[in-house]
């Protein structure tokens, strides 16, 4: 097998220049090439006929070529160059731009299967720019790969050839035989060729079957091994009978059954004698911080610390304030630790959180410098820890000598995707909304009522109320949509010329966007223009009315998550979603958002549409990339590999058996390629 892992520039015929270009794509290998498996297949099995073919539709025809036109020189660096054929009924117009290779190679009289966009009309037909082979060819289902700069399809393709030589010369098969018997699963000799150049669509969903199967194994067994590794170690235990009644007591309001459930798990875990590894998982507003300052009680009570991440200095210093008022009138003293506190100021926070006078430390990653210590510390609680790497949320566990990790995420995640994603972790929900939270009326309008919705909020704004515009970019662009600069500007003269007006974006620095933001909460300002810096943790109860300029642009969890910073107080409060660009695609989405306010519903929809891989954006979650699984589609084989992970490890905890030993290579080398983002 050693081949196989030869650098790719050394597999014949590809070469240092052409190596660059697989790197990009991230084959280093000929093992990574086989590996690299089409996106989709062209099936020139079942073509149709010319008739059937619809306008700008891709069809696949066999055509009969009758004759070839001259070129027609359209300009000096553009020639079409077309050629008549015919299916027997009806007749055709194959069109190339500037391709004159393809064309050179069609014969007069020969029969080819042709793959391409159909225009014209019922009358004239036309098949523009199509791949092309001849009728008689063996291999009638062709592969299509993601490609770059420097490789075609033809050229993975024939690359792909060389590299399945040597993988006949050298085959190989990790699975245990039983198991390839009890699923019913295509060995791996034969599956690897079937999935590159199927003999059949049966053939190469079998193949499909069998590669996603390892991957998802692969993916459970590295996450299961990672949770056992983590329980083995030692935990600062403490006492499940702690009175939690005071803290119940001193809170403005009753927590609602979920939270409770949540605080009840969250105690159990505490006392126990491994470590903590829990996801609190809740809507936007459903009371996360509520939940996390009951962990923090129970945790000071029983005599140790609590450190809290946030992303961002704004969330830092809301979650500073919540767990302040929530916890200063028990006698819990609370810090706040972010890079804009004052060199005189962050002495006096370090040496409270050093000699435990401090007993919750709250702070962005300025909390896992090297000169910041506790004295016990036993709980860390991580706010969006999608947002942070690997790396840091281990360098703050670190500093606690294997705490107990709460981590708390306001993006809702469809239940596959989270199992997926939070795989080494215990999952507690938030459903409900606290008592008094009303639901945020959603309406999705088009540019033409831009004047409707200005009067809108100018109504509320008349009222005493505030409110947000939200822009997705904020410097002028390609794609000319709202700049919000020039937009707060814009408006600022004219629709909103009687108002205060407040811009919050990306580029301003941490002192600038509180200086901004405690304005807006203190009514110093009616309204706020920003990206979407606003979308998590920000808590002004008076805002009732949110704006989304091309709203279009947003994925679905995006827009409700935006959609959650109104209606956070007593005030019914309204989101309106503005697109100038109205398609099929946008409609539905638009639609999805304005029937339903429960974001693990819209997180489904969400994941249907965008599919797992761009969830959170590209690999924030901190886990190797699913390239052959689809978690919308594969949920019996995630729950098939699942069952047998546990099997497998409850049999050979460590897979160091010698019928295991690959299957360990297999499963350390799919988190190799996740790099610091290895395990969560």
């Amino acid at each position: 097998m050693n081949e196989l892992f030869h650098p790719i520039s050394r597999l014949k015929g590809v070469g240092e220049k052409r190596s660059l270009a697989y790197q990009r794509l991230e084959i280093s290998t000929p093992y990574d090439l086989l590996y690299h498996l089409p996106r989709r297949y062209t099936d020139y099995t079942s073509p149709i006929t010319i008739a059937e073919a619809q306008t700008g539709e891709t069809a696949v025809l066999r055509i009969k070529i009758t004759s070839k036109l001259a070129p027609k020189h359209i300009r000096r660096d553009f020639t079409l160059y077309r050629a008549a054929g015919t299916d027997g009924s009806s007749d055709i117009v194959i069109v190339f731009y500037n391709n004159n290779y393809v064309f050179d190679t069609l014969s007069i009289g020969a029969v080819y299967c042709m793959s391409g966009k159909i225009s014209g009309n019922m009358f004239r037909k036309e098949i523009l720019s199509p791949t092309v082979i001849h009728a008689g060819d063996k291999d009638l289902i062709r592969p299509v790969y993601h490609m770059t700069t420097g490789l075609s399809v033809n050229r993975i393709s024939a690359d792909m050839k060389t590299a399945l030589a040597i993988f006949e010369r050298e085959p190989f098969e990790w699975m245990p035989g039983s198991i390839l018997t009890e699923y019913n699963l295509m060995c791996l000799p034969d599956a690897i060729p079937e999935i590159h150049f199927p003999s059949s669509m049966e053939k190469a969903a079998e193949a499909r079957r069998r590669l996603a199967f390892d991957e998802l194994l692969q993916l459970q067994l590295g996450l299961m091994m990672h949770k056992e590794k983590s329980r083995t170690e030692t935990a600062k235990q403490m006492n499940i009978d702690t009175d939690m009644s005071p803290f119940y007591k001193a809170l403005p309001f009753s927590m609602t059954s979920s939270q409770l459930s949540a605080v009840k798990d969250i105690c159990t875990d505490l006392a126990g004698n491994v470590p903590m590894n829990r996801l609190l998982q809740g809507d936007v507003g459903s009371g996360k911080t509520a939940v996390a300052a009951a962990a923090c009680y129970f945790t000071v009570k029983n005599g140790f610390q609590c450190a809290l991440m946030a992303p961002t200095e704004i969330l830092a210093q809301q979650h500073y304030h919540t767990l302040s008022e929530m916890l200063s009138p028990l006698g819990i003293r609370t810090e706040l630790l972010t890079g804009s506190v004052k060199a005189k100021e962050r002495k006096t926070v370090l040496a409270a959180a050093a000699d435990g006078s401090a007993d919750v430390l709250v702070g962005t990653h300025a909390l896992f410098q090297k000169d910041v210590a506790f004295k016990d510390l036993a709980l860390v609680i991580t706010d969006e820890q999608h947002r942070f790497g690997v790396a840091q949320r281990k360098e703050l566990a670190e500093k606690g000598g294997s705490p107990h990790k709460l981590v708390m995420s306001a993006t809702p995640i469809p239940r596959t995707l989270a199992l997926i994603i939070y795989g080494d972790l215990d999952i507690s929900v938030l459903r409900e909304l606290p008592k008094g939270r009303q639901p945020v009326e959603t309406f999705a309008v088009t540019g033409k009522l831009r004047e409707r919705a200005y009067n809108f909020i100018k109504q509320h704004l008349a009222d005493g109320r505030q409110a947000y515009i939200v822009c997705p970019m904020i410097e002028e662009g390609a794609m000319e949509l709202q700049a919000a600069a020039a937009y707060a500007e814009n408006i600022g003269k004219n629709a909103f010329s009687d108002y205060r007006i407040g811009l919050l974006h990306g580029k301003l620095s941490p002192k600038e966007k509180e200086t901004v933001m405690n304005s807006f909460k203190n009514h110093e300002t009616d309204l706020l223009v920003c990206t979407t810096v606003v979308e998590v943790g920000i808590d002004v109860p008076n805002a009732t009315v949110m704006l989304i300029e091309d709203a279009e642009h947003f994925g679905l969890s995006q827009l409700h998550q935006l959609r959650g910073r109104v209606g956070r107080g007593k005030y019914k409060s309204s989101c309106i979603l503005m697109t100038e660009h109205v398609t099929e695609e946008s409609k539905q989405r638009l639609r999805t958002l304005s029937s339903t306010t429960d974001g693990f519903k819209i997180a489904e929809e969400d994941l249907k549409m965008r599919g797992p891989g761009d969830f959170f954006g590209q690999r924030q979650h901190g886990l190797p990339p699913l390239k052959i699984a689809d978690l919308t589609n594969d949920m019996k084989l995630f729950e098939e590999t699942k069952a047998l992970a546990a099997r497998l490890l409850r049999e050979d905890p460590d897979l160091m058996q010698p019928y295991h030993r690959p299957l360990r290579l297999e499963v350390l080398r799919l988190f190799a390629k996740a790099g610091d983002n290895g395990m969560n």
